[in-house]
């Protein structure tokens, strides 16, 4: 579980750095109070910069909103199909407990029959044996001769031979009984084991679900607040371009003037020389300076370019493999394939051994790999009951951690329900 509190962890901390983020671009947008034209355009830029900043983290919030909404959608599909297998597991073990009643009823009453019959062949042995009129000495001294004796002897031991049959057969029938109860309490301790974990896969599930619904709701939050931030960025950029214009504006009229004036004065010095010239009685051509144009160019920025036969050889190798630790201890929550594993750590630990990396969970187990039909079966396939897996061997058996009272057997492939085989060589 330690590896999954991390991951949320992590998660919340990218929450952080989202809303740290987002507090930054918060303090930036404040009032300029640049005066000239230079000075706004480069506020402006730097707005700019900003403003697509933000629009940047919307389309990543946005991006990482959509990718978490469609993981709660998984969620709560995988949260139907283990709901499912839970109660399947749990309908599973009630009808465990009522064969195990009325096994429990057909033991009892074997045994009382069984005790009835040995009382009955206890009072009929020394009915006949201690006080009864039939004795061995006495069918020596009353037998008519040999024949009768020894048809008298055979009575007396049918009547033993039957009675001890009946004794042997009440016996059977009680040992039957105890293993056929010894079997379904293993079955059914193996149904608990498996609804424990699922239970467990369920807690974990639920919390994963509440923590992205949380991360949903904050993505939220940040995405409103982005986008009033850059609603921030647009008006000031708006009122900056506004002030741009305006002081252009005023720019072009004081040039316009400037002009004017100047043409004004070259006018006046004209019409001067012009008044000298003719006072002097002389001709002369007045040469006026080249005029020199005046334009305030502004530097338009520019667009940057944008820019099968193997796998089932190594199936059998697993099998065989994972056989080798038939009769080890099986230990909840164990992944050692001498010490002990639960199911899943069992599996776990096999497929580790021939450089597979596979999840924990007998759950996240029914996940990998392909999906293959029971008739489809090879050696080495991973069969997921609902809350139990296990490693298919071939011939329609199985090897598996059962449960604490087996460990490590091998048994049918269709012991119970399969929901679905897995192939990942």
């Amino acid at each position: 579980m330690t590896g999954k509190f991390t991951q949320m962890k992590k998660k919340f901390m990218r929450f952080a750095g989202a809303a740290m983020i987002l507090t930054l671009v918060t303090a930036a947008v404040e009032p300029v109070y640049a005066t000239t034209i230079s000075e706004i355009q480069q506020q402006r830029e730097e707005d700019e910069k900003q403003l697509g900043n933000v629009n940047q983290q919307i389309a990543d919030y946005k991006g990482a909103q959509a990718d978490i909404g469609s993981e709660i959608e998984e969620l709560d599909a995988e949260m139907v199909s283990l709901l499912t297998d839970i109660n399947l597991i749990k309908e599973a073990i009630q009808e465990k407990e009522e064969q195990i009643a009325q096994t429990q009823a057909d033991y009892d009453t074997a045994v009382a029959v069984k005790d009835e019959q040995y009382e009955t062949m206890k009072i009929r042995i020394k009915f006949m044996y201690e006080q009864g009129d039939i004795s061995y000495l006495q069918l020596f001294t009353e037998s008519l001769d040999v024949s009768d004796m020894l048809n008298k002897a055979e009575y007396v031991e049918k009547v033993y031979e039957y009675d001890r049959k009946l004794l042997t057969e009440y016996q059977e029938t009680v040992e039957q009984v105890a293993a056929l109860q010894d079997k379904l309490e293993e079955e059914k301790s193996e149904l608990q084991t498996s609804q424990y974990e699922l239970e467990d896969e369920e807690a974990y599930l639920e919390e994963v679900l509440a923590q992205k619904k949380e991360e949903y709701e904050n993505y939220t939050v940040m995405l409103a607040q982005a986008k009033q931030q850059a609603a921030a960025y647009t008006t000031k950029i708006k009122q900056e371009t506004a002030q741009i214009k305006q002081l252009e504006e005023e720019e072009r009229k004081r040039r316009e003037e400037e002009e004017r004036k100047r043409k004004e004065e070259e006018e006046r010095r004209k019409a001067e020389q012009d008044q000298l010239l003719a006072q002097q009685g002389q001709d002369g051509t007045g040469q006026s300076a080249p005029a020199t144009n005046t334009g305030n160019s502004s530097n338009s920025s520019q667009e940057k370019p944008s820019s099968s036969s193997s796998g089932s050889a190594k199936g059998q190798e697993i099998a065989n493999f994972a056989c080798q630790y038939v009769g080890n201890p099986y230990v909840a929550g164990g992944t050692s394939l001498t010490n002990g594993a639960d199911c899943s750590g069992f599996v776990m630990s096999v497929y580790k051994n021939f450089g597979y990396s596979l999840p924990r969970s007998s759950y996240a187990q029914s996940g990998v790999g392909k999906s293959v039909s029971y008739a489809e079966a090879q050696p080495g396939d991973i069969i997921y009951y609902g809350g139990h897996v296990a490693i298919y061997i071939g011939n329609g058996r199985i090897v598996h951690a059962s449960t604490e009272r087996t460990g490590i057997k091998t048994e049918s492939a269709t012991y119970r329900s399969i929901i679905t085989i897995r192939r990942i060589i």
